[in-house]
Formats: structure tokens, C-alpha cells, sequence
């Protein structure tokens, strides 16, 4: 593995997390390809999960950035009431992997954690992600974001800023 690849993805993913932890809106959203899907599966039993978001349950699907940048509308104007208040959260990555394809593009798997804080109680979600990347000029797009959520009962509300 290329140590300078491993190094930019990493500080691309960390800045990702960044941005959400300080709904940076903006940035998070320029992160995403306009064509990118966010997909996280729903579980149909303890060890296998939904594969097909266009024939199965998803608990998030977004077939391109619109669907983020709806959420990101709707907390912006106040019009999504689950965000009301906005939890505070602090997203961890670690054990990031790196497969290249021929193309250019990478396919990249990690861990992750998000802890939140939102009407005095804290909790925590955790899980894989896959993501997939392209490069655009001297950083990334996402164009694919595929997230495994690993503790599925949600006590509270869960949203794309908690993946």
C-alpha cells in the first residue's frame, strides 16, 4: 500500500467526520459527487441485511447528494423536528482500508463511532462503512457511501449525521 494514499484518504475521511461534528453543511455536502448514493441497509435477520436498496428497506437510502441536501435544507430551516434540537456529535474512524481499482477509483472500508449528546442523555452508534472515492483535483469525492449500523436499536432519533 502506498503510504501517501493511506495518509490522504485517512485525512480525507477525518475531515469528513469533521465537518459533520461541526455542521459544516457546505463542506460535507462539496464531499459528495452529485451522482453519489448513501445507503444504509436495514437488517432482515441477526447476520444478513438488506443488499438492494430499490427492492428491499433501507433505514437511510439516497440514490444521489439530493437526499442529503434535502436533510441539510430541512435542518437548516427548522423543518425537521427530529433535529430539534441537534444532537452534539463527535465521529471516530479507525482501521481504514484501501483497495484501488484499475481505474483510479478506491474502495475504501472502515470502522466507525459517532457518540451523541441530545436532550441530556448521551448515547452511541457504531458500525462499517464502505466508501467509495474518486479523485477530484488534489482531494476526493464520495460517490458511494454504503454504512452498516451494527447496534440497530435506535432508542432516539438517527439520521445521516449520526453515520
Amino acid at each position: 500500500m502506498n503510504p501517501q494514499l493511506q495518509y490522504e484518504v485517512e485525512q480525507f475521511l477525518y475531515r469528513h467526520a469533521e465537518a459533520c461534528d461541526a455542521r459544516n453543511w457546505d463542506l460535507y455536502l462539496d464531499m459528495f459527487s452529485e451522482d453519489s448514493e448513501f445507503h444504509l441497509p436495514q437488517w432482515e435477520s441477526e447476520h444478513e441485511y438488506t443488499k438492494d436498496p430499490k427492492r428491499s428497506m433501507s433505514l437511510i437510502y439516497y440514490a444521489n447528494r439530493g437526499g442529503l441536501e434535502d436533510r441539510v435544507f430541512r435542518i437548516r430551516t427548522g423543518k425537521a423536528a427530529s433535529t430539534v434540537p441537534m444532537p452534539r456529535t463527535l465521529h471516530s474512524i479507525s482501521n481504514v482500508r484501501i483497495s484501488e481499482a484499475p481505474d483510479g477509483k478506491l474502495s475504501v472500508k472502515v470502522n466507525w463511532q459517532t457518540l451523541y449528546y441530545r436532550l441530556q442523555q448521551a448515547d452511541c452508534f457504531f458500525g462499517t462503512a464502505t466508501y467509495d472515492l474518486i479523485r477530484s483535483g488534489e482531494s476526493w469525492k464520495i460517490t458511494r457511501k454504503h454504512v452498516l449500523l451494527l447496534n440497530d436499536t435506535i432508542n432516539s432519533v438517527l439520521d445521516f449525521y449520526h453515520l
